[in-house]
């Protein structure tokens, strides 16, 4: 089990988590998703490492940034 993290402005609310939840958890090989707007820290697990563009694309689909990623 593997934890990426990353920082995501423009969050606002529990609906714009709700947003980036849905799409985030369509990437393949993602198994649980933590996304708080009051920080702005997206934690993604998955059983192998995660595609971080295919994250951040999922992030933009739902009308967010990711400004960084560890």
């Amino acid at each position: 089990m593997t934890t990426t993290q990353f920082q995501v402005t423009g969050m606002t609310c529990g609906h714009c988590e709700m947003s980036v939840r849905e799409e985030v958890q369509e990437v393949a090989g993602v198994t649980g998703v933590q996304v708080s707007h009051q920080t702005g820290q997206l934690s993604v697990t998955s059983a192998e490492p995660v595609d971080k563009a295919a994250v951040i694309a999922a992030v933009e689909e739902a009308g967010y940034q990711v400004v960084r990623s560890a």
